[in-house]
C-alpha cells in the first residue's frame, strides 16, 4: 500500500523491494533519496517521524556494491517502511539525514567507520568505534580478517585529552 502510493508520487524511480515478513521495502536512487526522505517524514500520508535504524550491506561481487538501508517508523500512522539506497564501489556517499532524523547522527558515523561510506553534509562525520589510526573499513568484505593493525598508546583522557580527528 505505502509502495503503490509513492510510486504514484514519484513515478518509476521509486522500485519496490523484495517484501520481507510482511514489510514493504522500496530501493531508490541517490540521486533522489533526499527529496523521498523529506516527504516521507512531511507528508501526513506517511508521516515516517521515527529513524529506528540505518546500516549498509557490502554486496562485494556486484554492481553497485554497497546498499544503505534505513528502517523507518511511523509512530502515528503505526506503519514501517524500509528503504534502500544502493551506491557503487568506487565512489560509495550519499546525502546525509541528520537533518531530518537526528537519530541518523551516530548510526551514519557508525557506517562511515565500519563500511568507508561518507555521508555528505554529516555535522561531524568521523570514526565513532574504532581510532584514528586504524587503516581500512572491517566491515568490507574484502577486508583482510587477519590485517594487524598499528598499535596506540593507551592515554588517560582527563590528563591528556586527544583531539578530535576532523
Amino acid at each position: 500500500m505505502l509502495v503503490e502510493k509513492l510510486k504514484t508520487r514519484f513515478g518509476d524511480f521509486v522500485t519496490p523491494g523484495d517484501t520481507s515478513r510482511g514489510e514493504e521495502v522500496i530501493i531508490i536512487p541517490r540521486a533522489r533519496a533526499s527529496e523521498v526522505f523529506r516527504v516521507l517524514r512531511d507528508n501526513p500520508d506517511f508521516a515516517f517521524n521515527f529513524l529506528t535504524d540505518l546500516t549498509a550491506v557490502d554486496w562485494l561481487e556486484r554492481e553497485p556494491r554497497f546498499e544503505v538501508v534505513y528502517n523507518l517508523n511511523s509512530l502515528t500512522l503505526n506503519h514501517r517502511l524500509r528503504v534502500k539506497v544502493p551506491l557503487p564501489g568506487v565512489e560509495p556517499w550519499t546525502n546525509s539525514v541528520v537533518e531530518l532524523w537526528d537519530a541518523a547522527n551516530w548510526l551514519e558515523r557508525e557506517c562511515y567507520d565500519m563500511f568507508g561510506i561518507e555521508f555528505r553534509g554529516h555535522p561531524d562525520l568521523r570514526r565513532i568505534l574504532l581510532y584514528d589510526s586504524f587503516v581500512g573499513h572491517p566491515l568490507r568484505r574484502d577486508y583482510p580478517y587477519n590485517k594487524r593493525q598499528p598499535l596506540e598508546a593507551e592515554v588517560d583522557p582527563v590528563t591528556n585529552p586527544r583531539h578530535m580527528s576532523r
